[in-house]
């Protein structure tokens, strides 16, 4: 078995704890939310909910695919909770959040793939809380245009579907997506007139070549925000690590995906798909 490749000092997360941080904890762990900052054991957690922002994870909190990068729990999910709208809504305006990251599961084994249940949260987070601007990091549905649709109809202000690997190592680490599905998401999303997101992940034995590559699939769908970040291996029985990207190749690649055409660039080891996105908002 070849040997783990170490971590270097620069993926060093700081860990710390301010009176807003405590709040936001208080507030999750009270509501019972789901949120992927835990779930996904995400090294900005303490910074973000420092600031008083979290991205909410709806539909459960298992996964009917088991992707080899991904902590998140796989198997056979509960049925949806109806008041679950409702209840990130309302959590959302007691955080008072200005802007709101929602995310979710994937629910391949209900009819609609839970697209009816993301468009219920949407109208409720906007009902509300009229003035929080929301980004919404969904699934593939499958590449079925119209549940897609469905979460358009509900504009929030942002739609992100991540690409997460090159073209080549996609159907090594995703257990059921495909690339060119989610290029066509990402364009039907574009298509409509709603700001398209998507986020990889380095580290997974990509080339340089490849990233370019697929900075370039996204922006001929029209997808105008990239986030990049390092690939770090949840458990022992995840996928590993190939290599430990510098800080100065992520610089490299944030300047590259800009001049490529990208609105907005968020290029470093700790980014995730979250990461800043309030920042993220053309007012």
């Amino acid at each position: 078995m070849a040997d783990r490749v170490r971590k270097p000092e620069w993926l060093k997360i700081r860990i710390g704890a301010n009176e807003r941080y405590t709040e936001t904890k208080r507030i999750v762990e009270s509501h019972c939310l789901h949120t992927i900052c835990s779930s996904g054991l995400c090294p900005n957690r303490s910074e973000c909910w420092g600031k008083g922002t979290a991205t909410f994870m709806i539909a459960g909190e298992v996964c009917t695919r088991s992707c080899k990068f991904c902590n998140t729990r796989s198997g056979r999910p509960l049925p949806l909770d109806a008041g679950e709208p409702v209840h990130v809504a309302e959590s959302i305006a007691l955080m008072k959040l200005s802007h709101a990251v929602i995310t979710s599961v994937d629910r391949d084994d209900l009819p609609d793939l839970g697209a009816g249940h993301w468009a219920r949260t949407i109208t409720e987070i906007k009902r509300i809380n009229p003035q929080t601007t929301i980004e919404v990091l969904i699934p593939d549905f499958q590449g079925r245009s119209s549940l897609v649709d469905l979460v358009i109809q509900a504009k929030p202000e942002i739609i992100s579907h991540n690409m997460e690997t090159v073209r080549r190592i996609s159907p090594i680490v995703r257990s059921a997506a495909h690339y060119e599905t989610s290029l066509s998401v990402i364009s039907h999303i574009a298509e409509s007139g709603i700001v398209a997101k998507s986020g990889i992940m380095v580290g997974l034995g990509e080339t340089t070549s490849e990233v370019e590559e697929l900075m370039d699939d996204l922006r001929s769908v029209g997808c105008q925000i990239i986030t990049i970040g390092q690939y770090l291996q949840p458990t022992h029985k995840h996928y590993p690590v190939a290599e430990y990207v510098t800080p100065a190749q992520f610089d490299s690649y944030r300047q590259i995906a800009l001049a490529k055409g990208f609105a907005q660039v968020e290029s470093g080891p700790l980014v995730r798909s979250s990461y800043h996105a309030e920042k993220h908002i053309v007012q």
